[in-house]
């Protein structure tokens, strides 16, 4: 299954030939070469490592440095390990492009969610907030966690305030409603999770059908 790393550019819109508009978010991908095959007889399973974004070699050790030189690519500062299906076949150097998907097909994207730092538990899991009324001292705060003599202790689990954000998330589905081989841009419908710059992950999705 061909996955392709990218960066997350921004958000627009563009227009059908209905003139239906289209939100559409647009991924810089690839292209990213492949800099190492694993076999069942050598790492006990069949995948592909692939790189993406050229980096200054000066910022390479020399074990990373041996290990590009190896499949013939230039140091790469993202490195990602996808799973080979049966009877797909990979070389080392072989680039992988934005090419290899096709326009209104379903796609996957994975991508990590903006932090939203420490936060309540009404914003973190959406609890309704107590009394307003005068004297109340629970506006914004949590219920009761436990009781006082018995089980004496908070169970695990509990939703409380804490960190928020900066998760792995993946989208399913979603249409992929461009490509622009030229400039490696894919546009897809709807948002995908990161903000501005960040990676992300794209591969043909597992289950659906193409609209």
């Amino acid at each position: 299954m061909k996955t392709i790393l990218g960066k997350k550019i921004g958000m627009t819109q563009i227009f059908a030939e209905t003139g239906e508009v289209i939100p559409v978010t647009v991924i810089q991908a690839g292209p990213e070469v492949v800099t190492q095959v694993k076999t069942e007889e050598t790492d006990g399973y069949n995948a592909v490592q692939v790189g993406y974004e050229e980096q200054k070699p000066q910022r390479v050790n020399k074990p990373m440095t041996g290990h590009f030189e190896k499949s013939g690519a230039t140091p790469r500062k993202h490195l990602a390990e996808f799973r080979v299906e049966e009877g797909e076949s990979y070389e080392l150097g072989q680039e992988i492009t934005v090419a290899d998907f096709e326009e209104g097909t379903l796609v996957d994207v994975t991508g990590t969610s903006k932090g939203k730092g420490t936060q309540g538990n009404i914003k973190r899991h959406g609890h309704h907030r107590g009394p307003m009324s005068h004297g109340s001292k629970h506006k914004r705060l949590h219920g009761a966690l436990a009781g006082a003599t018995y089980p004496s202790r908070v169970f695990k689990g509990n939703l409380s305030p804490g960190r928020m954000g900066r998760d792995t998330v993946t989208v399913q589905n979603v249409v992929l409603v461009k490509v622009d081989t030229d400039r490696n841009l894919m546009l897809i419908k709807g948002a995908v999770p990161g903000g501005k710059g960040s990676l992300v992950k794209v591969r043909p999705a597992i289950k659906g059908q193409s609209k």
